[in-house]
């Protein structure tokens, strides 16, 4: 059975495919957004095959799909990966990083007018735009943080799509998570793929490879998110203390990805100030 073809309609050819055409888009698509779209609806048609005879076949082709969507919305590695398919950059080229409000603007989500106010609005509180645009209503927290991420380079990532691996949560405690609002996914490509409601410090990013031994790469989630996810993986008395120290194996890779539930935990800072 070759479920390229099968479910996504992939013609025979090299598999498994390249990530443009496992998402079906053109050759080097550079529009983030677009990526995240056919990520989107792609997943829904594979996830109609999770139960039954092609559970595991469905979930394999799940992770992929996530790796390939979170390889393609984040600036550095598509760039790198681009590269190895045989684009070529002029020196010229921008990184493809902008300014969340512009971001916003461009979309239509926000006027001139509006990015106007918010950056007043930022700058009076002491805010970030993302933190400024969702207290005044001006768009939704996941809107926002698609743009906050594209204006980081990082990926987004929809955690209610997504069910990390149980080796990876298993080697940071509780209280790590919760202190620096991370959830832990799964290894792609010896990185360790990790959730974050803001952009990590270097501190944190030096903590993440010491754990893991191999180092971090940052996927953006709402706070939120990231708290429903700490509040469902981490509950109390779970992972109070992290796994004894071993070299990470091949076994902490492959996220699982599936439609799920979110908890109902909220990121405190936030909750105060929208309804939740």
């Amino acid at each position: 059975m070759d479920v390229y073809k099968d479910w996504l309609g992939i013609p025979e050819g090299e598999r498994p495919p390249d990530y443009y055409t496992l998402l079906r888009l053109k050759q080097f698509e550079d529009d983030p957004e677009k990526v995240q779209k056919h990520y989107k609806k792609l997943n829904a048609v594979v996830r109609k095959y999770a139960t039954g005879q092609y559970m595991q076949k469905s979930q394999d082709l799940l992770n992929e799909l996530a790796k390939a969507m979170l390889c393609l919305t984040d600036t550095e590695r598509k760039r790198d990966y681009d590269e190895s398919l045989g684009r070529e950059f002029d020196e010229g080229d921008s990184s493809g990083r902008k300014p969340m409000l512009k971001v916003l603007v461009e979309r239509k989500v926000l006027s001139r007018d509006q990015a106007r106010e918010t950056e007043e609005f930022a700058e009076a509180r002491g805010l970030s735009h993302r933190d400024a645009v969702v207290q005044m209503k001006a768009t939704d927290a996941e809107t926002a943080t698609r743009a906050y991420a594209q204006e980081l380079g990082r990926s987004f990532i929809d955690l209610s799509e997504t069910t990390p691996d149980d080796d990876v949560l298993d080697r940071v405690p509780r209280n790590f998570v919760k202190r620096n609002a991370v959830l832990p996914l799964f290894v792609d490509d010896d990185v360790v793929m990790v959730a974050c409601a803001y952009e990590p410090t270097p501190d944190l990013e030096e903590e993440i490879q010491v754990r893991y031994g191999m180092p971090m790469r940052a996927v953006m989630a709402t706070p939120l998110a990231v708290n429903q996810g700490i509040a469902k993986y981490y509950q109390p008395g779970m992972r109070d203390e992290a796994v004894a120290a071993a070299a990470p194996t091949g076994n902490m890779g492959g996220g699982k990805v599936v439609k799920q539930k979110s908890g109902a935990s909220a990121n405190k800072s936030w909750s105060h100030v929208y309804p939740l």
